[in-house]
């Protein structure tokens, strides 16, 4: 059975807002992971923040799909 490559695509402490990303790239099709005990090299994690994971192919579509989400403020929902 081949592995996945996952990749976090997304990162909040507020689950609002990762359901509703997670929410919107299932409706595209994109299965998503959620990962709390998120590590790397890179990046240091805290208790409360959630990662939003997909495959390593959807990510550039993931990312698309967040990016037009940020432009639109869908969030400012969420802040209010």
């Amino acid at each position: 059975m081949e592995r996945e490559t996952r990749v976090s695509v997304f990162e909040s402490e507020i689950p609002a807002e990762l359901q509703l990303v997670k929410s919107k790239l299932e409706a595209q099709e994109i299965m998503t992971f959620l990962n709390d005990k998120y590590m790397s090299f890179t990046t240091t994690p805290t208790a409360n923040t959630v990662h939003l994971m997909v495959n390593l192919q959807d990510e550039k579509q993931a990312l698309d799909i967040i990016d037009k989400m940020l432009r639109e403020s869908e969030f400012n929902t969420i802040h209010n």
